[in-house]
């Protein structure tokens, strides 16, 4: 999350980092998915949250994208997140009880939720939304283990370091709006569409991507 908002309104006025205790656990939703429906475009996919779902179901981002995921503009960049549907824009990966059907490989905004990111110079630390989450008596938990994310220390620097790349993405298309559809193209051409080797280090593929534009 960007800094432009204020943090006294939106959260409990802390900054909190993996090792911390916060008071985030839903004790298992218990049949709530408040947080799985309605969200509009909010839910937006970095590039292992596609890897993600791509291996654990053992598909392809244009089969996701048929009936799973969309792309939407995100900020002056079009990008992937997950798709809302039927009069209740439930998350198409609910199941009729309203359980997450991808649970094991679900995407990191969902594991993340009710926390947030605030980026700072140097990397970002969470924060609670203090408004987001229905759920009443929540209980403490440290962050890394609410995450529950293999190899924490590599996926926070991947989320920094493609924050910080979609910045700069940004910046091109500022100025020149009509930049937007070919900076887009490239990019989810380049991190999303084409394939990921399922079998080996996502991190080591995405920096090769990262850092040579032909990988």
């Amino acid at each position: 999350m960007e800094q432009n908002i204020d943090m006294n309104e939106v959260s409990d006025g802390r900054l909190y980092t993996a090792n911390d205790l916060v008071k985030a656990d839903c004790r298992g939703c218990h049949g709530c998915a408040a947080c799985c429906q309605g969200m509009g475009h909010s839910v937006i996919l970095d590039p292992l949250d596609v890897f993600w779902l791509c291996r654990g179901l053992g598909t392809g981002f244009e089969a996701l994208l048929a009936e799973r995921i969309e792309l939407y503009i995100a900020d002056r960049l079009i990008l992937p997140n997950l798709r809302m549907a039927g009069e209740e824009e439930r998350c198409t990966f609910l199941d009729p009880e309203g359980r997450c059907s991808i649970h094991g490989f679900r995407p990191g905004m969902c594991r993340l939720f009710p926390l947030g990111r605030f980026y700072e110079e140097q990397g970002f630390r969470y924060f609670l939304q203090v408004h987001e989450c229905p759920k009443p008596d929540k209980g403490k938990v440290k962050v890394r283990k609410w995450l529950d994310i293999p190899e924490l220390k590599r996926y926070e620097r991947f989320i920094t370091d493609w924050h910080d790349f979609l910045k700069e993405q940004r910046k091109l298309v500022e100025t020149d709006p009509e930049q937007i559809k070919p900076v887009s193209m490239e990019l989810l051409n380049r991190f999303y569409v084409t394939p990921y080797e399922p079998d080996q280090d996502f991190y080591e593929q995405f920096y090769r991507r990262l850092k040579n534009k032909s990988f």
